[in-house]
């Protein structure tokens, strides 16, 4: 049969159904494909909180939105063009976030009655039999029962037969967009190979899902999206923390420092304990304590053992950590503090995003703890941030906060990947002996930096005392004298503006360098600014944008940026934080566009802001 072809310069498409319909593995292995055709990428994958909600219920539905477009993106995108609905459950949660005219595949053995009683439809409603879905292109297709035909040679049980349902509509899309199967017939060569059973009833699923769009005459077109025109290279598809395990990596082997990981799982953080822990031919060690505080003090204990210490953790871990930071600031060692922000506060929503841990990073610790904080912006900008987090560390003897969150953590884009002879270096100095005129070690003595010397216990003359107790200022010794406590406030705090010194100026993203409205933001919030900016930018407005990465300190020009503006607008996934640093440092009256549902901000929330702060009109 003969389909027409319709080119496309870009698709969102949510994949949505129950926790167990596999709706994350079908939009990976969509993603990948997409990937390896060199189509510019973003991906938004959306769990349910509970690790196992009742079936066909509102709390267990699973999301995956994947957009990609034949010109660079910077977001998963505001609205669907495309809806896979499992269930009614699915349906009811997402129909929100669908264009107008956009098309809903639904499966229509997930609206019969029990499941439209567990979506809490009322008594008599079929959203799909009657005509609220008007405004909608329905493709109605029985997946349960196709499936169960495709693999009815098959001995497995019903229960296993459905499990391959993803595998049907996974084959369907991949025939609607033109795409040919061969990532994906790899990838479950790779997973099942040793289960010919499951292997052959996933293949015969993803090819019968393939044939139903190429053999059914309902369907006539089919879609194409080109390949993105981005700068040429190698790139490879990176999940958030996937990249910041990568960096961890890098900057070890390049600190020629082995690495240790003392951590406790904690959702979104855990994947990376997941990717490190498969990397032991770099010299890397990773330890599961029993608690988040044992997590950082074996860190701490391998720092002071001449390793490098790095602990992940999401906000409630951060909280339990606090003690042991101040620790590790009071003996001024080499620490890596990564947090994978979520809801809050308490255990909040574990499965959501938020950027509400900044002024914990800025401050939550008791007495003067001050710390470098550093942010990354998109999955893959995590590999160079953390790089970053930890030459700073090393480099300024200082433990340094990472923060990332949900968003990015799960998050996917194609990266291109440098090469180790692009990375910068990253030295270590440990003491080894006595200087010239030296009669004893002074642990607390200082460089230009202010920076203490790193020395490995056991180093023959280079005994020396540590603990939480305040020091003497060069001795190191303990000490209550109240000029020296005030003396050694001062100092670790200088220290840690030093850094400004050593890390790069702030440059805007895009815009005039003076003009009517700086954009200024952290974080994951980086595609929804570049966008809305961009979009008032062709409009011919003055509007810029500048991202942070250093965050504590702020590099020494942004002030001067800030004064080139009009106005300072700040988004944030949160009620309020990066603003409340940047008027107390600047005395700037920064305005800010805070949202904290759970979800990112999108690029049209920014636009609407943007023309109300520059007074354009707003059409109805």
């Amino acid at each position: 049969m003969m389909h027409k072809e319709e080119l496309l310069p870009e698709v969102v498409i949510k994949f949505a159904g129950d926790s167990g319909d596999g709706m994350q593995l079908t939009g990976t292995q969509f993603t990948n494909n997409t990937a390896l055709l060199g189509i510019d990428l973003a991906t938004f994958p959306d769990f349910p909180a509970e690790i196992r909600a009742p079936q066909g219920t509102i709390p267990g539905v699973s999301g995956y939105q994947l957009r990609f477009s034949s010109t660079p993106v910077y977001t998963p995108g505001d609205e669907c063009d495309v809806l896979v609905a499992m269930n009614a459950a699915a349906l009811k949660t997402n129909l929100k976030a669908l264009k107008k005219g956009g098309k809903i595949i639904v499966n229509t053995d997930g609206f019969d009655a029990k499941n439209l009683r567990l979506a809490n439809y009322p008594d008599g409603v079929n959203p799909i039999e009657d005509d609220s879905l008007a405004n909608y292109e329905v493709i109605r297709m029985d997946i349960t029962k196709m499936t169960r035909e495709a693999l009815k040679e098959f001995q497995l049980g019903t229960k296993e037969k459905d499990r391959a349902k993803n595998m049907f509509v996974l084959g369907f899309l991949y025939w609607m967009y033109n795409r040919d199967m061969d990532s994906s017939l790899q990838f479950l060569k790779d997973k099942f190979g040793k289960k010919p059973d499951l292997l052959n009833s996933n293949i015969k699923a993803l090819q019968a899902g393939y044939n139903y769009g190429d053999t059914t005459e309902t369907f006539t077109t089919r879609y194409k999206v080109e390949k993105a025109k981005i700068e040429p290279g190698s790139y490879r598809n990176i999940m958030g923390n996937q990249a910041l395990a990568y960096g961890l990596i890098a900057a070890s082997q390049k600190a020629s420092l082995p690495m240790f990981l003392g951590t406790y799982p904690i959702t979104p953080a855990s994947d990376i304990l997941h990717e490190l822990s498969r990397h032991k031919s770099f010299g890397i060690r990773t330890f599961q304590a029993e608690d988040e505080i044992a997590g950082i003090t074996a860190a701490i204990g391998a720092s002071y053992g001449g390793s490098l210490g790095v602990t992940t953790t999401s906000g409630p871990g951060m909280a339990l950590k606090t003690e042991a930071m101040g620790l590790a600031v009071m003996l001024e060692i080499p620490l890596v503090i990564i947090n994978i922000q979520r809801g809050g506060p308490s255990t909040g929503l574990p499965t959501k995003t938020e950027q509400s841990d900044l002024l914990q990073a800025y401050y939550g610790r008791n007495g003067e703890c001050p710390m470098p904080v550093i942010s990354a912006s998109t999955p893959s900008d995590c590999f160079a941030a953390v790089y970053e987090a930890v030459r700073i560390s090393i480099q300024h003897m200082t433990p340094v906060i990472f923060l990332s969150d949900g968003y990015i953590a799960n998050g996917a884009e194609p990266w291109k990947f440098p090469t180790s002879d692009q990375l910068a270096p990253i030295e270590t100095n440990f003491k080894k002996d006595l200087g010239h005129g030296e009669e004893k070690f002074m642990p607390y003595q200082r460089d230009e930096k202010l920076v203490r010397p790193w020395a490995i216990p056991g180093t023959p003359g280079l005994e020396h005392r540590v603990g939480g107790l305040e020091k003497q200022n060069i001795t190191g010794n303990i000490s209550y004298d109240p000029e020296n406590h005030q003396l050694m406030v001062k100092i670790r705090q200088e220290k840690v503006d030093k850094i400004a010194d050593y890390i790069p100026e702030q440059k805007l993203d895009s815009g005039p360098e003076k003009g009517k409205i700086l954009v200024l933001g952290w974080g994951s919030t980086y595609g929804a600014i570049k966008s809305a900016v961009q979009e008032l930018q062709a409009a011919g407005q003055e509007v810029s944008h500048a991202q942070l990465r250093y965050i504590r300190p702020f590099p020494k020009n942004l002030g001067d940026i800030i004064k080139n503006f009009e106005q300072v607008l700040i988004p944030e996934i949160n009620n309020g934080q990066l603003i409340k640093i940047i008027r107390d440092q600047y005395l700037v009256d920064a305005k800010g566009y805070n949202k904290i549902m759970g979800v990112p901000i999108t690029k049209t929330e920014l636009v609407i802001k943007l023309k109300d702060m520059l007074g354009m009109t707003i059409p109805a």
